[in-house]
């Protein structure tokens, strides 16, 4: 790392010796490495990478299922499309038989490839409408569950009145006749 190492930066799992701490028999000071270091120094002064995976927290939330089905629809649809299309050109330079069939079957698979992908977006808004938008404030499918849930706390209450009223009128009664 050069004469100015760093020590270790917050939030890395890299450790590694600055140059006051180096021994100075140590490799890069003119002596040779076999005889710089005793094994333990050797391997004190290697550097520890962080581990291969590290779970970090994800950025964006998932997509969700419809969204994500359709998206994958669309890869795979798009996939096919260019590999048509390679396949076509090939065939035209070869000078096969097969380049018209296959040109054909590109243009159509192109339009095919850009229903796919609009598909990936009028479902994503299709959802974003029916289950809301969470950073939107002003949603409509925001106010419907909130005009919803007034009515099913209203609802409860309403409930809860007329099991206390039912209560009540039996409290004095010592029979039911």
């Amino acid at each position: 790392m050069g004469t100015a190492e760093r020590y270790g930066a917050v939030g890395t799992d890299v450790v590694t010796i600055t140059e006051a701490e180096r021994d100075p028999r140590a490799p890069g000071h003119g002596i040779p490495a076999d005889l710089a270091a005793t094994d333990a120094e050797a391997e004190a002064e290697r550097v520890r990478y962080r581990p291969l995976w590290v779970e970090e927290p994800a950025d964006r939330r998932r997509l969700p299922d419809p969204v994500r089905a359709s998206a994958v629809r669309a890869v795979i649809i798009i996939a096919v499309t260019l590999i048509q299309a390679m396949v076509a050109f090939f065939c035209t330079m070869a000078g096969s038989w097969l380049a018209f069939p296959m040109v054909l079957s590109s243009v159509a698979s192109t339009v095919v490839a850009t229903w796919g992908a609009l598909d990936v977006w009028v479902t994503r808004q299709v959802w974003n409408q029916r289950n809301g938008v969470v950073s939107e404030p002003s949603s409509t499918a925001r106010a419907l569950r909130r005009e919803r849930r007034r009515v099913r706390r209203q609802e409860r209450s309403a409930e809860r009145a007329r099991v206390r009223i039912q209560r009540r009128r039996g409290a004095g009664q010592l029979s039911h006749s």
